[in-house]
């Protein structure tokens, strides 16, 4: 029961750290542009963690915020609707402050279904239709067509990193486990083993005087 308690916690704690970091890191889409608008949105308690803080960017207030979205198109025509908000200097930590000019950007790079501007918008976060959650655009440029290939260098960076810490906290673990918990648990073990053989000695010293005062009482019974 402990190691099936173990094991969920473990797989719990994997997913939690796996959908928050492709959550937070930056995606790339090859789309095409077909609209940009502001729209007042109403933003409440279930959805509010996935929006800016409503002091940064366009945010009016914490329940309706007049934000700016990006529609586009995929190659195989499945749509997609990104927000543009700036992040400010809070998380995620992109800095984002442009986002009137991302706005700009977008509506120029708006084509039709039969010239169509293939861009390649960077962003953060998830689509979530039911709780009205959206990726937030970052960047956009254009590219040359939809088969171009973006290499995620952040991601591989930060993913690397994330990798070399944890492998060095685990060797940082085993050597202290190694050089304090072990001997400590061993001296531990040493010392109860020791009460241990005290307390068998004394239990057979004890035993061994009640044995010979039973014999002392044995030879006056004898006498009597």
């Amino acid at each position: 029961m402990l190691t099936y308690l173990k094991w969920t916690f473990r797989t719990v704690l994997l997913l939690f750290v796996a959908g928050f970091l492709h959550y937070t890191l930056p995606q790339h889409d090859i789309v095409r542009i077909t609209n940009t608008y502001n729209r007042l949105t109403t933003v409440g308690t279930e959805n509010a963690w996935a929006y800016a803080s409503p002091d940064t960017g366009t945010a009016e207030s914490s329940v309706s915020r007049d934000i700016r979205f990006i529609e586009a198109v995929y190659p195989d025509e499945s749509v997609i609707v990104y927000r543009n908000e700036d992040t400010g200097w809070v998380w995620p930590p992109y800095f984002k402050y442009d986002s009137s000019n991302l706005q700009a950007e977008g509506t120029n790079l708006k084509s039709p279904k039969e010239t169509p501007r293939w861009v390649s918008v960077t962003h953060y976060g998830w689509r979530l239709p039911f709780l009205s959650i959206y990726p937030n655009a970052v960047s956009v440029h254009e590219v040359a067509s939809p088969d171009v290939r973006i290499i995620p260098w952040v991601n591989i960076i930060v993913l690397t990193a994330l990798g070399l810490g944890l492998f060095m906290l685990r060797r940082m673990w085993l050597q202290f486990r190694e050089r304090m918990i072990e001997p400590a648990m061993a001296e531990v073990g040493e010392t109860w083993d020791e009460v241990e053989a005290r307390a068998d000695a004394a239990k057979a010293s004890a035993g061994g005087l009640m044995s010979r005062i039973a014999a002392w009482f044995a030879t006056w019974r004898k006498k009597g």
